[in-house]
């Protein structure tokens, strides 16, 4: 299955749910959001939401800063 992350493309297994995503990229999900083709996915879904070929999908971590 080929999906955009964070405009890069990637080939990975199907089928794959987000949870297994960032777990495939080294992505710790403490400070992440996660939106799927531009929607907004909450954490407490991620388990559960299966991609697709062609999702394109943003990584977006928290900073701290003022």
């Amino acid at each position: 299955m080929n999906i955009l992350v964070n405009d890069e493309t990637l080939t990975l297994p199907s089928p794959l749910t987000l949870d297994q995503l960032l777990d495939t990229l080294a992505c710790q999900p403490a400070g992440t959001a996660l939106a799927v083709n531009q929607q907004i996915v909450p954490r407490g879904s991620w388990a559960q939401h299966w991609l697709h070929e062609g999702d394109v999908v943003v990584i977006f971590q928290a900073i701290a800063g003022g």
